[in-house]
């Protein structure tokens, strides 16, 4: 099976780096057209040159401030008024950790934002494309939290919870244009974001950061932390036709982290 994304256009959040990124590096190697996304521009230009030098064709990136939804919204509206595209990975960064103890009420005001209105705001923007087109895909990259909450995380876990059950709502609208929309459902890989994680973990524990992965990497029955590439080869079968009957569905990749079934 070869996933051939050959005219095909993505729109990929959160892709200065991690996840994000290994996603675009992975769509952009199948043949899409891709467009970055991130407040990083340093490296949103590192990465447009480095995806033109793999796969020979020009890719292009947006600047936008995801804690800012309202500006967020005037630049991803502006875009799609001249642009079209025919997959969406909606993505941003994680919030700050916290337990359900310590954190205000004005974070969670913030991270819905951050988290759920930048999602539905880049979606809703996004379909109208796609059902002109009648075909589209639509990934939302969530965490393993909204089925196990992790309770380092109060943040993530209850407005994530809001972003998978709002994607499966509209998986139920979409498919008569033949658009799925598919929730992801993360679990630990390496990256920055795991690192700072777990480097707070560590000093709150007062242990070396090296003995929160061991421990972490204990806790997975594959005995190992994923890596990014892993994550975006199940992200690029996603958006491709063979998932043509793939949707409104949680999909876990965490290496068997997850003991609910």
């Amino acid at each position: 099976m070869k996933i051939n994304l050959k005219n095909k256009r993505a729109l990929i959040g959160g892709s200065s780096k991690g996840l994000g990124y290994a996603v675009a590096k992975q769509l952009a190697a199948c043949g899409a057209e891709v467009t970055l996304v991130s407040r990083n521009e340093s490296l949103l230009k590192k990465n447009i040159i480095e995806l033109k030098e793999l796969t020979g064709c020009d890719h292009n990136y947006l600047l936008v401030d995801y804690n800012n939804s309202k500006d967020y919204k005037k630049i991803i509206d502006e875009f799609f008024k001249t642009n079209t595209i025919d997959i969406l990975i909606n993505n941003t960064q994680g919030p700050p950790a916290g337990d359900v103890l310590s954190v205000a009420e004005s974070d969670y005001e913030q991270t819905f934002n951050l988290l759920f209105q930048n999602t539905v705001n880049t979606s809703m923007a996004a379909i109208k494309g796609m059902k002109e087109n009648n075909w589209g895909r639509i990934i939302n990259m969530t965490s393993v939290s909204v089925k196990e909450p992790l309770s380092y995380l109060a943040l993530s876990n209850t407005i994530r919870s809001a972003v998978t059950s709002w994607g499966k709502t509209l998986s139920i609208e979409s498919g008569k244009y033949n658009i799925t929309v598919n929730n992801v459902l993360t679990g630990f890989f390496n990256t920055e974001r795991l690192n700072q994680l777990n480097e707070e973990k560590a000093k709150k524990f007062n242990v070396k950061t090296s003995k929160v992965f061991e421990k972490m990497s204990e806790m997975v029955p594959l005995k190992r932390i994923g890596e990014p590439e892993e994550f975006a080869y199940l992200i690029a079968f996603l958006s491709s036709e063979y998932s043509s009957y793939i949707n409104g569905v949680n999909i876990p990749i965490d290496g068997g982290l997850l003991k609910s079934m």
